[in-house]
Formats: structure tokens, sequence, C-alpha cells
């Protein structure tokens, strides 16, 4: 004798409770076809789904409960549940709302509704840092950086190419930061395409070193001024992390009391050029598991130069 569309459905309870989601997804489309207008099959074969990790399925069994039974507030919770486990947690929380519609004594939906309502934010939070992390601009954090190298070179391809130069050395820093959580050391030399022996002098010297003891800091700038007489350099950017500049080794006494930007962690940038200097701390923090560089922060390079100055010091420069 052939089995009924609910004895069907009592079996595949039977493996659902056993936690033989498989077996009882397959009995519950056996009564379906037997019984093709009963909502509660749907929204049995949905559960199953949803455990079986079979979430479009799922998705179309809550919706055909809906349409066969669109004032059963079970149909619409399955709905949010699967909806949740494709993050689609807006959707979810539509749903469940309806739900509770039809059952406003269900402290299960209204927990879920409120659960569900912090995961949105904190999905639309990451989405946000992620679009921090991978929509770099330093340029438009710059734009008084334009003003001051039109002053010193006049608002020529000069200018243009050093502003470009040094949005790129700090684009370049904070994405290596938002990557491996850390930089390098390093100059970075803007050298005289005409005049620089390219085979003799790179542009990128390591200075890691430079931090060790106040003796190799010492010996690092002399260093560094000779590099860029003899290479012709034009300018240098420097990235250094906070992290490896001991207090107050580097800043000659000043120490934490002239230290203004709390205890983040994060790197310096400081530019060198014949006519102006400039040095910026980008600052960092980890949230919801991402790293992010925060906006560059102007600081006064004479009290925190992180090296003294390179070039002999001159009004202007025609570069």
């Amino acid at each position: 004798m052939a089995e009924s569309g609910t004895s069907l459905k009592d079996r595949g309870n039977e493996f659902f409770k056993a936690g033989n989601y498989l077996k009882a997804a397959a009995i519950y489309t056996q009564a379906i076809k037997k019984d093709p207008s009963n909502a509660t099959l749907y929204s049995n074969r949905a559960a199953a789904f949803l455990h079986l990790v079979k979430l479009s399925k799922a998705l179309a069994d809550a919706d055909t409960t809906i349409t066969l039974n669109p004032e059963w507030d079970k149909g619409y919770f399955r709905k949010g549940c699967v909806l949740e486990s494709m993050e689609r947690y807006d959707d979810a929380i539509a749903a469940l709302q309806i739900a509770l519609q039809y059952n406003p004594q269900s402290a299960e939906v209204s927990r879920k509704i409120k659960r569900l309502g912090q995961l949105a934010k904190d999905k639309k939070r990451v989405q946000e840092l992620e679009s921090i992390r991978s929509n770099i601009d330093m340029g438009k954090h710059l734009e008084p950086l334009i003003k001051e190298l039109s002053e010193k070179y006049g608002a020529d391809e000069n200018s243009k190419e050093i502003f470009s130069y040094v949005v790129e050395t700090m684009e370049m820093a904070v994405k290596s930061w938002h990557e491996t959580d850390k930089v390098d050391a390093r100059v970075y030399c803007l050298l005289d395409k005409e005049k620089t022996d390219t085979e003799k002098y790179a542009p990128v010297v390591n200075i890691d070193k430079a931090f060790e003891s106040p003796n190799t800091h010492g010996s690092c700038f002399p260093f560094l001024r000779q590099y860029a007489e003899d290479s012709f350099a034009r300018g240098a950017c420097l990235v250094v992390p906070k992290n490896i500049i001991s207090y107050p080794q580097v800043w000659k006494g000043q120490g934490s009391r002239k230290w203004k930007h709390g205890q983040s962690d994060g790197f310096f940038v400081q530019l060198e050029l014949p006519c102006l200097r400039k040095l910026w701390f980008i600052s960092s923090s980890t949230e919801k598991g991402r790293t992010v560089c925060r906006n560059p922060e102007v600081l006064d390079v004479g009290v925190h130069e992180v090296i003294p100055r390179i070039f002999k010091e001159t009004n202007s420069s025609t570069l």
C-alpha cells in the first residue's frame, strides 16, 4: 500500500530530528509529489535544505511556502533564516518582520531580528573598511602641499612631479601596511633622469639599521646627504614605522611629552627637498579584523624629524 503524503511527512520529520537532513529532504520530496499544495511540506524541506547548505533550493521552498499560505508566519521565518545564511541581513529582517506581524508573541523571531540588525551593521562597517582599504587616495589629503610646492617651484611640471612622487610613495606605504601590517624603513629618492648614474645609484635606500642605536642614527643622515649629492637626487621621501623609533633617541630629549598623537601604531613619511621639509604621521587601527590606515597628520618637522636635513637649504629650486 502506497504511503500518503502525511505519513511520508512524519517519516521525513523522524529523519530530520535524527540529523539525517539529506534523507529527510528526499522523503519530503516524495510527500510533495503526493500533496503538492501542502505548505508545511515545503517549509520542512526548506529547513532540511538549509541544514544541507543548499540555500537556493531552501529559499525557493520558503517562497513556495509563503505562496501557498501567505498568512502563516513559518514561511516568512524560513525565508528569514535562509537569507541570514546568505548574509542578506536586511532582506532577512524584512521577512522576519512579516513573520512577527502574524505571530507577535514569538520571542525567537524578535531575538533574531535584533541579532540580525547588529549583523547588518557589522557587515556594513566591514564593507566601509574594505572600501577605505582598497580606495586609497592620498592626493586629496595632501592638497595643501600643492600650494607650498607651487610657491617654491612655480606652478609647472616640477611641482606636479614632486607632488605625484610624494602621493605615490605614501600610497605604496599604505598599501603595504594594509597587506602586511608593516612598512620597511626606506628612503625613496627622486633621481635626476639626465644626471643620475642608475647603474650605481638605486632609487631606494634601506635605513632600518639607522634606528638601532644613537650611533647608527648619527651616521645615517651624513651617508644620506652624501648619497643624495652623488646621485643628483632632487628630493627624498623617508618612510619609517613608528615602532622602530625609541623615545627620546631620535627626537633628542623631546620624549613622549611632545607627542600628541596617542599610542596608535603607524608610520612616518618625511619629505626632504632643498627648499622644503614636511613630515606626516599615518596612524593605524584594527577594526573588525581589518587593519586600516588613518588620514595623514602633519607634524612639526623641527620637533619630530625622523632624520635631520638631507639637502642643503635653499629658498627655491629650479630642479
